[in-house]
């Protein structure tokens, strides 16, 4: 019993340090460039870059009250620390905008997580994000960043699979060297990020869309559901209409925030795979006792 109590003090204590070396290790005072010119030239970034967009979600219910999902999402990028400082007035054919593919599990009326994906952003000379440009003008830029999505993070999702209203939906995902363009990301000393393995982190919230009526509407249901998430049904074909289905398919609008962060060193990793390998055991000892 003593033994199964240190390894859950354990798992708590690396939760606890994983949790402070995300927020210490999140960069502040960074640059970014929308158009790729260059540190000299960039916008200094306190924290992070603003993000909104929508996401289409569709679900396969397991039958165990649990589900697997995919979702497909759009986003426009058009200021950082919500600064006013908007990309295409001050920098002429930065529009910045992203597209969001992953997959995950779930429980109803309870949590969800990723298991995979990938973000990529966009630098566009073109503002035609909304359009039937590429997907949504989402994508027909330059691609400037990918970064591959983490198994964890998530949310809670009410009895039908839909994210609570106005709920935290967590991303964490990783870009290896390489993966970002240079010329656009840079540390605050003038460092190229290019050269760099580096993390994201994606906060947004959620809130259930309805109205798929007017116009632009209808752009996102061809575009992000039909042509995106690869969905067949109503909405997709000639002469249907689209409409949300709790528990099986719907959009949820998004704003919120993306960060970099430095990567954890490897034994800070290691330390916590062993605590939570403990957490599992002493799961596992107590539910057989029970």
């Amino acid at each position: 019993m003593k033994f199964l109590k240190k390894l859950s003090c354990a798992a708590a204590v690396a939760l606890s340090m994983a949790g402070a070396a995300h927020a210490e290790d999140v960069l502040t005072n960074w640059v970014f460039n929308p158009v790729g010119g260059g540190y000299s030239s960039g916008q200094a970034i306190g924290e992070y870059l603003d993000v909104n967009g929508n996401a289409f979600i569709q679900l396969a219910n397991n039958g165990n009250n649990t589900f697997n999902f995919q979702e497909n999402a759009v986003f426009n990028i058009v200021q950082a620390d919500s600064n006013g400082q908007l990309f295409p007035v001050n920098y002429p054919g930065g529009n910045i905008t992203a597209t969001f593919a992953a997959t995950g599990t779930g429980t109803f009326n309870g949590q969800f997580q990723f298991t995979g994906g990938t973000i990529n952003i966009y630098q566009d000379t073109v503002a035609n994000y909304g359009s039937t440009a590429g997907i949504y003008g989402a994508d027909d830029g330059k691609l400037i960043a990918s970064f591959d999505v983490l198994v964890g993070g998530g949310g809670t999702v009410d009895a039908s699979g839909n994210p609570i209203s106005n709920g935290q939906v967590t991303v964490y995902a990783k870009a290896n060297a390489g993966d970002l363009a240079s010329g656009y990301f840079f540390r605050g000393n003038g460092q190229d990020l290019s050269s760099e393995d580096i993390l994201a982190f994606a906060f947004t919230n959620a809130n259930g869309q309805t109205n798929f009526n007017s116009p632009a509407n209808a752009n996102l249901v061809s575009e992000v559901a039909c042509q995106f998430g690869g969905y067949t049904g109503a909405g997709c074909t000639t002469g249907t209409t689209y409409a949300n289905v709790p528990g099986q398919n719907f959009f949820v609008s998004n704003n919120g925030q993306f960060k970099l962060a430095e990567v954890p060193e490897p034994g800070s990793l290691a330390l916590f795979g062993i605590a939570m390998l403990g957490a599992g055991v002493a799961a596992r000892k107590r539910n057989k006792n029970a």
